[in-house]
């Protein structure tokens, strides 16, 4: 869940927020203020069609009652909610979307009911979540079924002044009962300040605690990080290389861009002849994305959307795309758990029928590494510090991967792919997994492994077919022409004869690019497991065992690795010693 609980969000009516922020004037609500509050004529949407908005709250509840069976306020009568409870209902509903006859099925007892995740509001100063209720049942109050009544004699008179304010008590009470019922259970500190009204600056605004989503989001807002892709020529060039090669693709396809970024990649799938592009983007970046698109002049071509794949709709008359396009890719290929993302645009928004996804298939690499460079810097190193021991700062290096660049001569085996993954069927469930794997060692003299060293191969396939195992990925070298510019400058393109030059610029259905120690080194780099034990090889030793990798239940864009081996002299012997388990964290 993506929490953005700014003060632009919270339950607060424009009553509210129009007043002076002191608690004094919430104090001097007369006769005519609760006359006024109680006829909202706010904008309201439907709780189940969101996308049409109504002039008024009353308006849009007898819509919903009229078209969908559902009164609110019978609803919560009848499950005898509390104000809580109500808001939660009303929260479930817009965020959950349920059909309106699961809405009375309810009973009451539903773990929603009571779920905190409800009390966050869905949509910015929603007036449903008006600490009000249409249910009064003091009977003192039937006098005034409609307010807007006047009052034949003093004492009617005297008897609705004092219901009225016994309602107004019990609204503020309501409120304020709220607010800190918020603050403790979500442990947002500076809420109720917030809710009140009442001035506060940076300095004391305590911020909310960081959720997994939202620093994630932030952390691509900065243009460093983007800078640090499309500086990455393998990454950025293979890319282009493959829009740009297949336009019977991208001719007058619709394409969809999910995690967008800068939008270098819908650029490019414009400039290859798009009819349109949507570039999806959660993160700030988008604004400056939107910026970027106007100043080259497609404004007409790529639409920048602000907001998660997960949420975001497509605009009215379009219901799939052609093709699908991202840069999801982490550290040890699942990290960030971006992929669960764009696994769930394929499954919204993909055409099921010859729909694309680019890349469109890779897969996780593992070897033996020397490793002896890694461990002198991160290990041996703090033994001795000016003649100190410091060894104790090398304790936690065995709990995290590395991500670093390991030399090709370092590694002491073939790789061994541990998952496959094709984007055309492959389901968030399976990206967590188990997977054995052999590796032999091609060691020519005796030699230490101090390291696993994991990494990936991408593959884009023009018809997004599998590409068959004995397909290697293209391995970059320093100068090659791939590495080139793509489009000098002025847009034009490059020569045909450099496009011929080399494998990675045939026009071939497949394009593809390694993170492996072989190429030159890209942004993710690779992703070294530092073994406490270092294991003695010679060539033809064998290690073999598992590799589990799970998200993190600590940070769902985290990786949680166990590593389970044993060591043999070579195939046909048996194990020397006992298992080894490690676990890891990729972070």
């Amino acid at each position: 869940m993506s929490l953005h609980f700014s003060a632009d969000k919270l339950p607060v009516s424009d009553t509210d927020s129009d007043r002076s922020s002191t608690s004094e004037d919430e104090d001097d609500l007369t006769w005519d203020d609760w006359v006024s509050d109680s006829m909202d004529t706010r904008p309201c949407k439907s709780l189940f069609d969101q996308e049409k908005t109504f002039t008024s709250v009353p308006e849009a509840l007898n819509h919903d009652k009229l078209v969908h069976g559902v009164d609110l306020d019978e609803t919560c009568a009848r499950l005898a909610l509390d104000l809580h409870q109500r808001i939660r209902l009303i929260n479930w509903i817009r965020k959950e979307k349920p059909a309106p006859s699961q809405v009375l099925d309810l009973k009451g007892d539903e773990a929603l009911l009571s779920s905190d995740e409800y009390l966050i509001p869905v949509i910015e100063d929603d007036p449903l979540l008006q600490i009000t209720s249409a249910d009064w049942s003091d009977s003192d109050e039937d006098v005034f079924a409609d307010p807007r009544a006047m009052p034949d004699n003093i004492q009617t008179a005297t008897r609705m002044i004092h219901a009225l304010e016994k309602k107004l008590g019990k609204a503020k009470q309501d409120l304020a009962d709220y607010r800190t019922f918020v603050g403790d259970r979500l442990n947002f500190s500076g809420l109720s300040e917030v809710l009140a009204g009442e001035p506060s600056s940076t300095a004391n605004l305590v911020v909310p605690p960081r959720d997994d989503d939202t620093h994630y989001f932030q952390s691509y807002g900065e243009n460093d990080i983007h800078t640090i892709m499309i500086q990455d020529k393998v990454r950025t060039a293979t890319y282009a290389q493959f829009i740009m090669s297949t336009p019977e693709l991208f001719k007058n396809a619709v394409v969809l861009d999910v995690g967008c970024g800068t939008g270098i990649l819908s650029l490019f799938a414009a400039r290859a002849g798009a009819k349109h592009v949507f570039a999806v983007d959660a993160s700030p970046i988008a604004h400056k994305a939107e910026k970027i698109v106007k100043d080259n002049k497609l404004e007409n071509t790529i639409t920048v959307i602000h907001g998660k794949v997960e949420d975001i709709q497509l605009p009215e008359g379009i219901t799939h795309v052609d093709v699908i396009i991202s840069e999801w890719m982490g550290y040890a290929l699942l990290y960030e758990s971006m992929l669960d993302s764009v696994l769930r645009a394929r499954d919204r928004f993909l055409r099921p029928e010859g729909g694309v996804m680019a890349p469109s298939q890779c897969r996780m690499m593992l070897s033996l590494c020397e490793g002896s460079e890694i461990y002198k810097d991160r290990v041996s190193f703090w033994s001795d510090v000016y003649g100190f021991d410091l060894a104790a700062m090398s304790n936690d290096v065995y709990d995290n991967a590395i991500v670093d660049v390991v030399g090709s001569g370092t590694m002491l085996s073939e790789p061994h792919t541990l998952k496959d993954l094709f984007l055309g069927t492959v389901t968030s469930k399976q990206l967590d997994f188990s997977a054995p794997f052999t590796l032999t060692s091609t060691a020519e003299r005796r030699t230490k492994v101090h390291a696993l060293v994991l990494y990936f191969d991408v593959f884009f396939a023009e018809d997004g077919q599998p590409v068959p195992p004995e397909k290697k990925a293209y391995v970059a070298r320093e100068g090659d022409p791939l590495l080139a510019e793509v489009w000098p400058v002025g847009g034009r393109r490059h020569p045909a004869r450099r496009m011929s030059s080399g494998e990675g610029l045939k026009r071939t259905k497949v394009s593809s690019f390694s993170t492996g120690p072989e190429s030159v080194p890209t942004h993710w780099k690779q992703t070294v497991f530092l073994l406490r034990e270092p294991i003695n090889v010679h060539e033809g030793t064998v290690v073999s065992g598992t590799f589990k990798c799970r998200k993190s239940k600590d940070n769902s864009r985290e990786l949680d690795v166990e590593i389970y081996y044993v060591t043999k002299e070579s195939a046909e012997a048996a194990p020397e010693g006992d298992a080894v388990v490690q676990i890891f964290k990729v972070r």
